[in-house]
Parts: structure tokens; C-alpha cells; sequence
């Protein structure tokens, strides 16, 4: 690729970036040697917000977890970073924030069909009134969730002011009596208590402050911050099969849902109605030769988006042509050498993930073997490869024998678009230079120790999380099944990058590690 001044990542002086060194930073939840990790523990979803200040994860038990950046927050200002010029003193670190239970497991009584509480998307929306909203779905239901902090407020004890006051031949405090009034099951209206019953004029002297009061409960607020999450719109009954993707506009007030066969276009404030731009389903199912497998916004542009398949292509459709956009402006596909195909080539082609760089003139799409880099003006082929299991290449018959070859790994780009990170067996992920004559690829381990050698280890199984209609056989395999000492059922399939700083989030099994440079 010829170098330019639009090629992601690419300093001023045309130079490739200088390859950077990984340091583990947090991890949450992190296990013991031996511990059992439940299903619903397993972290399904990760997701930074806009400015990097929260983190989301969902996992298989329909719970989100924040957390919030904890390192200088009295700093949270642009303008107060860019005057103290602290940016690159330090790197994001993040503390525990909130949780509540987003989805919970469902029957549909007319298909006979469990629908599980596992996240599938989180996707974070524009911040409003010092408050949180967020997007997260399962297979089959989106909720858009308001997170904000209220200050606690508790009920003060009810009590009698008992600064000065004399009753009963003494001196006696507002708290004797309220305990002498107590003391009585009832008194009559206007009738004094017990002590005070002889002769006012002997035993009653009237304090110079007048009689003490008696003070009602009230409701006072306190230093002590909770965080309340509240569902403000439940987006349902519009698709027929599992929910891949959902992504919000750049308008602020639209997105898209998108299963195997259709993408659904929403308003936020309508949670009853939605519209299908884009359908696939064939007349006869039988016809069917391929399915939706993600779908993106345009980060820039709010009638642009795309969305991959099953067969390694990516569709760019522009909204503004028709109301069902069953045609494509761009087809992004890279042809297949005459002659090298197999029965596995269109299995390892499946896109699992699609990914616009924040300037929108790059894509980073993910399948089995590869993560490539498109540019949106260039379709007929990918301006860089990146090999991720190029050496599972001879292995893929076991791979298919224990389903190994359907995992759906994520990718992530970093802001300035210069890298590419995506995950990979015993709990390995990968670090790329996306910038003309970039050799820098970083394989790290999520641990806390990135960058020691891989060890066979064979930790709980995950479970199958994706079924690809292509498969149509097939037995699944043990845990204990190593090729070259890379584990399968210990897999790194989800991973987010900071949108400002070199900073890594990577889920292992119930884990949430952190890595920055």
C-alpha cells in the first residue's frame, strides 16, 4: 500500500509508528486457581462510552456492570487536561460504579422457544442531565437504561428539643418527657402527664424558653452518592431470530437492531414501532445462502451504514436511496484465488464483527483466520491482512469436529486508527499496526503477567455461543482437545480499545483485564 496522509495512523513525518510496549493495568473479578466459574458470570459484552469515562460489560446472566474512570476526575475537562497537560502522565484507570439485572431469562409461549438473559450488545447513547443511557439487548428484547446518581436521603429520629426546660419540681429534659408520655398507653386531649397532674401553681413552673416541642421525623439529605438505574423504553417483538448488533446514529436519535435476515431502523423515543430497511429472507428458505452477521452506523454520516455477512462480504447501503435498502451502494469483497477453495472456506470467510474507524473512511472486519482493513473508496480488496490463526490452517477438521470454527471473535481499533486488537485461544489477544510499513504484532495473554509464554491450561468451558446455519453436522468435542499448546475452550472473544488512549479491555471467561501502553 502506497503511503499517504489519510492512511490510518500515519504521523506527519510519513514514518510508521514505533511499536508500543503492553503493561498490565486492572483486572475485576479475576479468579482463583481452582475456582469454578459459573455460566452466568461470563462476561458476553464490553463497550467504551464516547469520552472514556465509563466502561459497560454484560455477561450471560443479563446483568451490566459500569465502571467509571477513577484517575483524575477533579481533571475531567478538556480544557483542564490540555492546561495541566497531565494526558500522558498517567493512563485510564477504572473503578467498580454500578450493577442491575438488564434482561431476565423469557419463554415465547407461541414458539415453544427459551430466550436467555445473556447480553448480547451494550451500546452506550448521548449523556443527558449528569445522567447515563444505554442500549443493551438480548436475542430478542432492547432496553434502553437511564443510570443516575441520587444522594441518599434518610428519615432524622424523632426527638424533643431539650435545651431548657423545668417540669415536674425540677429540672427535667425534653427527653424525660417524651418518656414520661410514653410511660401511658393514651392521654386524654389537653391532660398533662403523670408527674405534672398536682397543682400547677406548686409543682409547674413554665420554662423561660416556653415549652419544649416536639420535633416530627424528617427527611433530611446526606453526603452518601447511590447510583438508580431505571428502564426508560422496552424495544420488542420486531425480530423473528437472535439480535447480532445493535448501533447507534451519529443523529443522536435513531438506531439499528439487526438479526440473521433483516435490520430494523429505531427511534428512541418510540419503542413501538420500527421500520425495516434491510431484509435478506429469501421466498424459499431453501434458497437461503447466507445471513447477516453484524452491523454498523457511519460514525460521521447518519444515512450511511454497513453491514457484513456470512459469506466474508460487507455491504454499504445509504438510506437516502430507498426506503428498503435491499440494494447496496458499495460491495466490499475480496475475490477468492480460482482453485483454493474447500469445504471450509466459506465457514472461515463468515464475518463475526465489523468495525468503522472514528473518522469512518476505514472498516476492520473479523472472520476465523483474519482481521482486514478496508477502505470505504477501495472495494476490491482490503488495504492490509492481518493473520490471526493462520496456524489453526491445518487443523480446521478438528476445529469443525468441536465447533471450535464457529466462535465469533470481536476487533477494535484504536482512535487514532493506527492499531487493530482482536482475541484468540488460551486467552490470547493480538495487537496490529494498521499504518503503511507497520511490522509491530504484540500477542499478549490476559493475565497478569501479558506477556509471558502460553501455557496449557484447560479452564471451565464457555459454551458455544454462536450457530452458524452453514454447519450441518457435526459432534462437539471435548475441552482437552490442544493443538500446538493453544487451548480452545479458553477463548478471548470480546475486547474494546480506549477511545483516546492506548488502553485495552479484555474479557477472559468472568474476567475483565486491562492493559494500556
Amino acid at each position: 500500500m502506497v503511503p499517504s496522509s489519510s492512511s490510518p495512523g500515519l504521523p506527519e513525518n510519513g514514518q510508521a509508528p514505533q511499536v508500543l510496549e503492553w503493561k498490565f493495568s486492572q483486572v475485576f473479578g479475576e479468579r482463583s486457581a481452582g475456582e469454578e466459574v459459573q455460566e452466568v458470570d461470563i462476561i458476553s459484552a464490553i463497550e467504551f462510552d464516547k469520552s472514556g469515562e465509563h466502561l459497560a460489560t454484560g455477561d450471560r446472566g443479563g446483568r451490566v456492570v459500569l465502571f467509571e474512570r477513577a484517575d483524575g476526575r477533579d481533571l475531567r475537562m478538556r480544557k483542564d487536561i490540555e492546561r495541566m497537560d497531565i494526558s500522558n502522565l498517567r493512563h485510564p484507570e477504572y473503578r467498580y460504579k454500578t450493577e442491575f439485572q438488564s434482561h431476565e431469562p423469557e419463554f415465547d409461549y407461541l414458539k415453544s422457544l427459551e430466550i436467555e438473559e445473556k447480553i448480547n450488545k451494550i451500546r452506550w447513547c448521548e449523556t443527558a442531565n449528569n445522567a447515563l443511557f444505554l442500549l443493551s439487548t438480548n436475542d430478542k428484547t432492547i432496553k434502553l437504561w437511564k443510570v443516575l446518581e441520587k444522594k441518599v436521603k434518610k428519615v432524622s429520629e424523632m426527638n424533643v428539643d431539650s435545651s431548657s426546660s423545668q417540669l415536674c419540681n425540677g429540672v427535667v429534659g425534653g427527653s424525660q418527657l417524651l418518656n414520661s408520655k410514653l410511660s401511658t398507653p393514651w392521654l386524654e386531649n389537653g391532660s398533662l402527664p403523670p408527674c405534672a397532674s398536682h397543682s400547677l401553681s406548686d409543682n409547674f413552673v413554665f420554662p423561660p424558653d416556653g415549652i419544649p416541642s416536639l420535633h416530627l421525623p424528617t427527611v433530611v439529605s446526606s453526603n452518601e452518592i447511590t447510583h438508580v438505574a431505571r428502564c426508560r423504553r422496552i424495544y420488542t417483538h420486531a425480530h423473528d431470530y437472535h439480535i447480532n448488533s445493535i448501533s447507534n446514529n451519529s443523529d443522536g436519535e435513531t438506531y439499528i437492531s439487526a438479526d440473521d435476515l433483516r435490520i430494523n431502523l429505531w427511534n428512541m423515543e418510540v419503542s413501538d414501532q420500527s421500520f425495516n430497511i434491510v431484509d435478506i429472507k429469501p421466498t424459499n428458505m431453501e434458497d437461503l445462502n447466507e445471513v447477516i452477521t453484524s452491523a454498523e452506523f457511519h460514525p460521521a454520516h447518519c444515512n450511511t451504514l454497513a453491514y457484513s455477512s456470512s459469506k466474508g462480504t460487507v455491504r454499504l447501503i445509504d438510506m437516502r436511496e430507498s426506503a428498503l435498502c435491499d440494494r447496496h451502494a458499495k460491495l466490499f469483497e475480496e475475490r477468492e484465488v480460482p482453485g483454493s477453495g474447500s469445504f471450509f472456506t466459506e465457514i472461515i470467510a463468515s464475518i463475526s464483527d465489523l468495525k468503522f474507524a472514528r473518522d469512518g473512511r476505514y472498516m476492520l472486519t473479523r472472520d476465523y483466520m483474519t482481521i482486514k482493513l478496508w477502505d470505504i473508496n477501495m472495494e476490491s480488496a482490503p488495504v492490509a491482512t492481518f493473520r490471526v490463526h493462520e496456524y489453526l490452517r491445518p487443523k480446521l477438521c478438528d476445529l469443525y469436529e468441536n465447533d471450535s470454527i464457529f466462535d465469533k471473535f470481536e476487533c477494535c481499533l484504536s482512535g487514532d486508527g493506527g492499531r487493530a486488537a482482536t482475541g484468540s485461544y488460551s486467552n490470547l489477544f493480538k495487537v496490529f499496526g494498521t499504518g503503511p510499513g507497520s511490522e509491530e504484532a504484540t500477542t499478549m495473554e490476559a493475565s497478569r503477567t501479558p506477556n509471558r509464554r502460553p501455557v496449557q491450561t484447560t479452564p471451565p468451558s464457555a459454551g458455544r455461543s454462536f450457530t452458524s446455519f452453514a454447519r450441518r453436522g457435526g459432534r462437539r468435542g471435548s475441552d482437552a482437545e490442544m493443538n500446538g499448546g493453544y487451548a480452545f475452550s479458553a477463548k478471548l472473544l470480546h475486547l474494546a480499545w480506549h477511545p483516546t488512549a492506548n488502553l485495552i479491555a479484555c474479557a477472559a471467561s468472568n474476567s475483565l483485564y486491562m492493559y494500556y501502553a
